[in-house]
Order: structure tokens, then sequence, then C-alpha cells
């Protein structure tokens, strides 16, 4: 049998390829590097929210992030991708700019067809510029998976188990999948030619984009405020644990906190680097927006806890971590090093304060998804209007990329709430909390039946 060597043809929606077969090693290397370090980036959430949770239910807020793996994780395969990127290989329109049809690229096996050319037998799928359709399919799994666990910290130690599994792949299904075509594939948040921004800003059929196209280089939207506003809902909607408000609730394993942070830090260079899909100047200038924003939304937390609390702690470090993380990703493409520095320090010193207002509102988000997820995604987001190179109005860019920047963060926000309220009625019928004994016990035991400390 002849040989069997990686080959690809892309449709004519997708990036244009460099070198003789349309393909780089090093790009294609650098890719599936980056999904495992984004992979990694799970277990790491499950370390952070167990560490930030109560020893009676760090086991099933670990449990809640690997699970979503195995959902998540089959549905992608099987429609998520489908869903989210089916017309940039198939050249067809997609439902109102919404979501792509799932059964397009059902289970995937079309990206993988084998073709004889030339007498050589080769893998023939259209991919995204030098990386094989496969090796992307692998790298936008993983933000599924993580965007789906990020929710879950905002309903630690009370809801039931089998309803968190079902919440997960059907909002995944009818909230993330819609939400990345969106964005990323082509549909009303893009810059495509029937896009919101096209809409308002006008398109340009020479260059093939809107006037002024919206930026979103690795999920601000459609992780971050996504999955922040779905963890909004669900903390309103399920109610208040039994003592909020009435009693402290400290993390019971603050290194497994730092543990998390660390690893998250070091997963997210996967996470934004990672989504330019090569290994060139753009990715080294990620590299480096991305640790500046982090280091400098961490000192912003610690001065908050500082001047209002009168002692910086471990965990604000580790919080103001992720909320630097959080903010840089949907920017790290768009900004210069001083500009990430900026964009950082208010990250860190917004989430920081952000994170009191559970308490003066009355939601409990148990593990403050909302005050560092959809506070920092949010000015991320906008963020990018005031601090973009050429385009940002700092930069003499004017109103324009900050009033589209604006309008995407608004539309994810209200088309995730209005679907996250749909999703959580759909599932209503299993029982959306656990029993008031049953949180009294604790999670871990009645649910699961361990305990994650064994003592003598």
């Amino acid at each position: 049998m002849s040989p069997r060597r990686f080959c690809q043809v892309l449709p004519d929606t997708a990036f244009a390829p460099f070198g003789p077969d349309g393909l780089s090693a090093g790009d294609t290397a650098w890719v599936l590097t980056s999904a495992a370090l984004v992979l990694l980036m799970t277990p790491a959430l499950a370390f952070f929210y167990g560490g930030l949770s109560r020893q009676k239910s760090v086991l099933n807020m670990m449990m809640m992030s690997f699970s979503s793996i195995g959902v998540v994780g089959i549905i992608y395969v099987l429609w998520g991708y489908s869903m989210s990127f089916a017309s940039a290989h198939t050249g067809g329109s997609d439902f109102w700019g919404v979501f792509d049809n799932p059964f397009s690229l059902f289970g995937l096996s079309q990206l993988t067809e084998v073709r004889e050319i030339d007498g050589v037998e080769q893998f023939v799928s259209g991919g995204f510029g030098t990386v094989p359709a496969m090796v992307w399919v692998a790298f936008q799994l993983t933000f599924a998976v993580i965007t789906v666990a990020l929710i879950s910290g905002a309903v630690a130690e009370r809801m039931r188990f089998g309803t968190w599994l079902a919440f997960a792949g059907i909002w995944a299904t009818l909230v993330y999948f819609p939400l990345a075509h969106m964005v990323w594939g082509g549909g009303l948040l893009s810059g495509s030619e029937h896009s919101i921004a096209s809409w308002i800003f006008g398109y340009d059929a020479e260059a093939e984009a809107a006037n002024v196209a919206p930026i979103d280089f690795a999920g601000g939207t459609v992780v971050h405020i996504n999955a922040g506003m779905a963890a909004l809902v669900l903390a309103v909607l399920l109610g208040k644990r039994a003592g909020f408000g009435k009693m402290a609730y400290r993390p019971h394993n603050i290194p497994f906190v730092m543990l998390g942070a660390a690893l998250l830090w070091f997963g997210w260079f996967g996470f934004n680097v990672g989504s330019e899909g090569a290994a060139d100047m753009i990715a080294g200038a990620v590299w480096i927006n991305t640790t500046a924003a982090t280091a400098a939304a961490m000192m912003g937390w610690l001065l908050v806890e500082r001047i209002r609390d009168g002692h910086a702690t471990s965990v604000g470090a580790a919080s103001g971590i992720v909320a630097g993380l959080v903010a840089i990703t949907p920017a790290c493409g768009s900004l210069s090093a001083i500009g990430s520095l900026a964009l950082g320090a208010v990250a860190g010193i917004l989430s920081a304060l952000a994170i009191g207002l559970k308490y003066k509102w009355g939601y409990d988000d148990s593990l403050d998804v909302v005050g560092v997820h959809l506070v920092a995604g949010l000015w991320g987001t906008v963020g990018i209007g005031f601090l973009a190179l050429d385009t940002g109005l700092f930069y003499g860019g004017g109103f324009s990329q900050l009033v589209i920047q604006i309008v995407i963060a608004l539309v994810a926000l209200i088309f995730t709430a209005i679907m996250t309220v749909v999703v959580l009625f759909i599932v209503k019928p299993l029982g959306w909390r656990i029993s008031a004994e049953d949180e009294h016990t604790g999670i871990d035991e009645t649910v699961h039946a361990e305990t994650a400390y064994e003592t003598v």
C-alpha cells in the first residue's frame, strides 16, 4: 500500500496557506502543543476552585471541572465543531449568522477523508492557515471544555451533579457553539459581510471584511463574558447557600488555589499564543502581552487589598492572576506591551472591587466567577477600543473600534443571559438543587460517597 501523508485542500473561505504543500510542521506542532496546554487548564481550574471551596465540597467542585471534559469532549466531536465552523469548510451558509449546520461535519469524518492523489493515499481536509483542520478542531475543543467548567464556580455546594451534567451538554450546544460561530466562525459578531459590524460601519468588498471589525483574539466574549454571564444567571436562579451572608466561607486549601493559578497561567500561553495559529512574531508579542497584563493585574489586586483591608493575601494574588489573564485574552494580539500593562492593572483593580458586589446585591456567586470572569472579560473586550494599536481611541483611531467592542459585548451578554435561562428551565425537571440536609452534610459525602481527606 502506498504511504499516507497529510495533505491540505483548503476551502474557498479558509485562510491562505504558505509553504510547498500549504502546511507548516512548526505551526502544526505549536497548535497541538497549545491544545494540550489549554486542556491542562481545566484540571488546573479544578485545583483553583477546589482549593477555594470548603472541605466538604472540594471533590464535587473538582468533579464539575473534570466532568466538563467528558461531556463537552463528546458532543464537540459529534456536533460542536460543526455548529461553530462547518461553513468555513463546506462553503455553505449558516443559520441567520448564529450557528452552522450541526450535521454538516457530524463526527468529523469529513475532515479525515482519504483520497488517492498522484498515486499516494493522502488525508484531505480543509484547514486554517498552515494548520490542518483536525489540529484546529483539537484546539477549539479545549476552549469549549473550559468555558463550561468556568461556570461551575458560581454554584458550588448546591447544584445537583446530574443536573450539572445535563446543563453542561445543553448549554454548550445552545449557547457556546452558537457564540463561537458568531465571533470566530463568520457569524453576527465577526467582521463578515453579514455581521453587525458590517451593518454599522459598512463592508469593504475588496478587503472582504467589515470596515471596522470586532476584535476578540482568544475569547473575551466567547469564553469569559459568556461564562461569567451564565454564572450570574445560575447564581440568581439557584439561590443562595444556606449560610450566605451570615457566615464566612473560607478556602479550605490555599496551596491548591496557588497551584491552580500557576497552572492556569502556564496553560494560558496555549490559550492566547496558540490562537495566533502560527509560531511567528505575533505569537511572541502575544506571549509578552499576556505576561505583562497578568503581572500588572496581580499587583493591582494586591494594592486594592492593602489599601482596603490592610493586608495582601495569597488568594488575592491568585485571583489577580486570573483577572489579568481573562482581561488580556481578547486583546493580546492588538495591544503594545505598555498597553497590556495598563489593561491588566485596571482589570486587577476592577475585579478586586467587583467581588464584593455579591454581598451588596444579594447573589451567591460562590467562587467569584462574575467578579473575575465577567468583569475582567467585559473590561478586556471594551478596553480594546481604547488601547488597540492604530484603531484604539488613545492611538488616534477614533470611536469606531470602541463602539463595535461595546456592541459585541452587549450582544454576548444578552444572548447568553436569555439562552442560559432557557437551558436552566429545560433541566428544571431534574431538580436544580440538592436538599438542605445534603447541603448541610456536604455534597461530597451525600452525592459522591467520598471525602477529600480521611482522618484516623
